[in-house]
């Protein structure tokens, strides 16, 4: 039996089975995403997702989805699943009787005596998805018949009925290939044996997307379906669909899905599916490795990248893709600054924080490799990059003479608290804030353990006495010390009061300008009033602005992401202060945490854990399905159990 599997009862039940996502993703950036029972609840579902780099890099929706029908005496049973306003045509789920994960997804499908099985995976490196339909059981002739649905739209947007759509098809062996619009690259739809093509082009109005109506977001697009593929299969036989961007040789379609089945490890286990999330996020094209910052709506992100990495390679034994990562980040480096996006998703953001969690993931993988080699590699990088907070930057980024780093004005958010709408910051956090100068204390520190290790006196005389200025002014600073926590920000005479998770890190990083008391200060300061079984509240419930409840439209749910939500990416910093306090006698409490995100593997997306969790119990899993360095947090969790188990063994 799988240990990821739905039955019978949880698939033909809408209420529950349209909430469970499922996600494939490939290395060269491709991926297929919808709910469990194939119905398309977000305009970020479909069944293949690629960049196109030829146009501009993002992601790109081509095939929204391919529709099956069973044929038998002339009778047509069909197993697709769509909604439209007020209405789900084709009830398709109906027949479902099992979806389970081992290597791939596999539906089973019931029509009569019919049993069809449909297993889905990714070519590995190639922008192409296979899908391989085995009929399992049939007592008399049978047909089936495949309707493609075609979006060729930006996976951001959605489409709708127009005259300038190319529907013309070209001929390709077993199978078609077709462009919508110009600028786009050909969409091979071929079939590992001859099927009769009938071509007829029909818009198909008012798709329905739940998910978005939810969010308030446009929720219905138009999708033209070109024509069907229709072919017989005989009892044990198996026929193999594949969308592709370049044209595939059919005769081994079976081969190649057979073979990409085999490179996949079994998802049998809690962590199995943790590892195997872990490596969905990275991306190698040409000389670059990115991680994709969460899944489906974002691309590579420079702080989730920086933050994430350690978790999903490091933690993992894969040093080789962290290096690899880090190589290619490196080069974007302009003045000191990453910028926070790439590949044009979202604007690309300037950030006060992004440069320095570059340095501690330099750190972590600083465990990996001789210290001559870090210097080499990235010592000048990290000499930019203090030299521009040294020298300052773009809004207001800038060391004051007390040491600390001030950042962001009126028109500017720039730490991970950034939520705007309607021109205004929920959490602007002007000024100094805590995390920020944490980040800042251990990289020069790390700078100079560095540059002590491979004798770079320059940097060392020049820098030797910061560190000590810095921990004077960050305790004068931040600390509190009737409350025995920290300020979350301050600005002039200002000081921000609000417990808010922050305040973790400064605790937890390798270099910590707090002693021991202080660190159980905040320690049971967080443990108290923001420790959830599903990560950090990002305020307390005691502020009167605690929103605990992340749902509704942009407005009320950007309110609630750094008003309350839980944030399961701050328990990795959590979880290393808490042992680093309480040693092997803390074990049963991080163990209870990490133990408890198991029951997310059947949830939201399945497999993998979400961005964020509401604040207030149940803890409902919210925003993206599948997070880097929501994943990356736990396998550190993972591995920080593993070390301290091992001690006094």
């Amino acid at each position: 039996m799988s240990y990821l599997k739905f039955d019978k009862a949880q698939l033909i039940n809408l209420k529950y089975s349209l909430d469970i996502e499922y996600l494939r993703s490939n290395r060269a950036g491709t991926f297929v995403c919808s709910t469990i029972v194939g119905c398309n609840t977000r305009k970020y579902h479909g069944l293949f997702i690629t960049p196109i780099e030829q146009i501009d890099g993002r992601h790109y929706l081509l095939l929204s989805g391919l529709d099956e029908t069973v044929i038998q005496h002339d009778q047509e049973f069909h197993l697709g699943v769509r909604q439209y306003p007020g209405s789900i045509s084709p009830k398709g789920h109906k027949y479902i009787r099992s979806y389970e994960v081992e290597n791939v997804p596999s539906t089973i499908y019931r029509v009569g005596g019919v049993i069809l099985q449909k297993e889905l995976v990714l070519a590995q490196e190639e922008e192409a998805v296979l899908i391989r339909y085995t009929l399992l059981d049939a007592h008399s002739p049978t047909k089936i018949r495949l309707q493609p649905f075609l979006a060729f739209r930006n996976v951001h947007e959605l489409t709708h009925a127009n005259m300038e759509a190319d529907t013309k098809y070209v001929s390709v062996p077993n199978g078609i290939k077709m462009k919508l619009y110009n600028g786009f690259p050909y969409l091979h739809m071929q079939l590992s044996r001859k099927s009769e093509y009938t071509h007829a082009p029909d818009w198909h109005y008012n798709v329905e997307y739940q998910r978005e109506k939810a969010r308030g977001y446009a929720h219905h697009e138009d999708l033209l379906v070109p024509g069907t593929f229709e072919f017989k299969i005989k009892k044990g036989e198996s026929v193999v669909f594949c969308a592709s961007l370049d044209e595939v040789q059919t005769a081994s379609l079976t081969k190649k899905f057979d073979a990409e089945v085999a490179k996949r490890s079994p998802r049998d286990s809690y962590y199995a599916n943790l590892e195997n999330s872990a490596q969905q996020f990275i991306v190698r094209k040409k000389e670059k490795t990115e991680i994709i910052s969460g899944f489906p709506w974002f691309f590579s992100w420079g702080r989730g990248t920086f933050i994430s990495l350690p978790g999903i390679t490091l933690a993992i034994g894969d040093s080789k893709t962290c290096k690899s990562v880090l190589d290619t980040m490196s080069k974007k480096l302009v003045g000191g600054l990453f910028k926070n996006t790439s590949n044009n998703e979202r604007p690309n953001r300037v950030t006060s924080d992004t440069s320095l969690w570059y340095i501690y993931a330099v750190q972590a993988f600083a465990k990996h490799a001789k210290p001559k080699d870090i210097w080499k590699d990235y010592g000048t990088q990290i000499k930019q990059i203090l030299d521009a907070y040294l020298q300052g930057m773009v809004h207001n980024i800038k060391m004051h003479e007390n040491g600390l780093i001030y950042a962001g004005d009126e028109n500017h958010a720039l730490t991970w608290m950034d939520a705007k709408i309607n021109g205004k910051y929920i959490t602007p956090r002007t000024g100094y804030a805590v995390e920020v100068n944490a980040l800042w204390y251990n990289a020069v520190q790390f700078a100079l353990e560095m540059a002590k290790e491979n004798n770079d006196t320059d940097f060392i005389n020049q820098w030797q006495e910061m560190p000590e200025l810095i921990q004077k002014s960050f305790i004068e600073t931040f600390w509190h010390e009737q409350k025995q926590y920290l300020f979350d920000y301050v600005n002039g005479d200002f000081k921000d009061v609000s417990v808010r998770p922050n305040q973790i890190i400064a605790a937890a990083l390798p270099y910590s300008v707090l002693d021991a008391e202080q660190k159980k200060g905040i320690v049971d300061r967080v443990k108290s009033e923001l420790l959830t079984e599903r990560g950090l509240r990002s305020l307390s419930p005691k502020n009167p602005d605690f929103d605990g409840i992340c749902e509704g439209n942009e407005l009320e749910r950007a309110e609630a992401y750094f008003q309350g939500s839980a944030w399961p990416w701050l328990l990795s910093f959590y979880a290393q202060v808490y042992l680093e306090l309480h040693e092997k006698s803390g074990l049963k409490h991080i163990e209870k945490i990490y133990n408890g995100f198991e029951e997310e593997m059947n949830k939201h997306g399945i497999g993998s854990i979400s961005e964020l969790y509401d604040g207030n119990p149940p803890f409902k899993a919210r925003g993206e399905i599948s997070k880097a360095w929501s994943v990356g947090a736990l396998l550190l969790i993972n591995k920080l159990i593993e070390k301290y188990k091992l001690q006094d063994a």
